[in-house]
């Protein structure tokens, strides 16, 4: 039939690109009994027909490729022609095999001062610019969150003009899914000021504590719907401390429809956070999985 229905299936990465590899596609009729499997190495848009289309073309597709998340949403099909169906997907933490990061000489000169005006890193103590780099990248989860709140704060602009990654002067403790900066009181002061321009809102500080000697000054949040900048400010007596991190948020089921997302023991995973922001905000923190 030359107008039977049709589905034409685009399945990409974060970056656009076919997921070349085979996946298994589950079709469940929402009002018939029928189910149709289809197994398909990815390598462009391919067409998948013998489906019904409407009035009775309500399905749920089940998507579960090798290396990617198990993605699982409703379609409908149109009654003839070709219904065009593209869904990106996130990778599967699980089957990351090497992470290709950019060297030191890759970063930008930005984060490269940061790091070489940074010689107090807990559990870094007394190593700064590639040395530290390097110390860091032993633990690819750390490294991983470094680049990815990096380039958050570099593509985050206050009112005024200046991002969120120009205020920070020294990093002081580097983990998985946070930093924490010293930061001039003024970052704390622009951040408050761009609530006006709906850059950033106020957020609850109770699970953010200060470090010792510290207190809290303010907790505030970009206004992205997954994938936030959140910045919490402690002030101490001659100086001014920020615990910045980037907030899941349940992004990764809500923008890639993923069915039971894998965190490997911790709240934000960073694999995630950089799928987020590569899909959805369109910010590359420059490294890339190998699966």
């Amino acid at each position: 039939m030359a107008n039977e229905p049709l589905l034409k299936l685009n399945l990409i990465d974060v970056y656009g690109n076919p997921l070349n590899e085979k996946v298994d596609i589950i079709l469940r009729h929402q009002e018939l009994s029928e189910v149709r499997k289809v197994n398909h190495l990815v390598k462009s848009v391919f067409q998948i027909a013998g489906l019904r289309g409407a009035p009775q073309g309500r399905y749920k597709i089940e998507i579960d490729p090798p290396s990617y998340q198990y993605v699982s949403q409703f379609l409908n099909i149109a009654s003839s022609g070709v219904t065009n169906l593209e869904i990106k997907f996130p990778i599967d933490p699980k089957k990351i095999v090497s992470i290709n990061f950019p060297t030191y000489a890759q970063l930008s000169a930005e984060l490269r001062t940061l790091l070489e005006n940074s010689g107090n890193v807990k559990g870094f103590e007394g190593l700064t610019g590639k040395n530290l780099y390097d110390a860091i990248g032993k633990d690819d989860i750390r490294r991983a969150g470094l680049l990815n709140i990096a380039a958050k704060t570099q593509n985050t602009v206050l009112t005024g003009g200046k991002t969120v990654f120009s205020a920070i002067t020294e990093l002081v403790d580097i983990r998985g899914d946070r930093f924490f900066a010293i930061v001039p009181q003024q970052l704390r002061d622009d951040t408050k000021n761009s609530i006006a321009d709906d850059i950033f809102e106020k957020a609850p500080e109770i699970l953010h504590h200060p470090p010792a000697g510290y207190e809290h000054a303010g907790s505030y949040k970009t206004k992205d719907r997954y994938g936030n900048l959140q910045l919490t400010f402690f002030a101490g007596e001659k100086d001014w401390v920020a615990d910045i991190d980037i907030d899941d948020a349940a992004g990764i089921e809500h923008i890639f429809q993923v069915v039971n997302n894998w965190l490997p023991g911790r709240d934000t995973n960073p694999y995630n956070i950089h799928e987020i922001l590569v899909a959805y905000q369109h910010i590359d923190p420059g490294y890339s999985f190998e699966v």
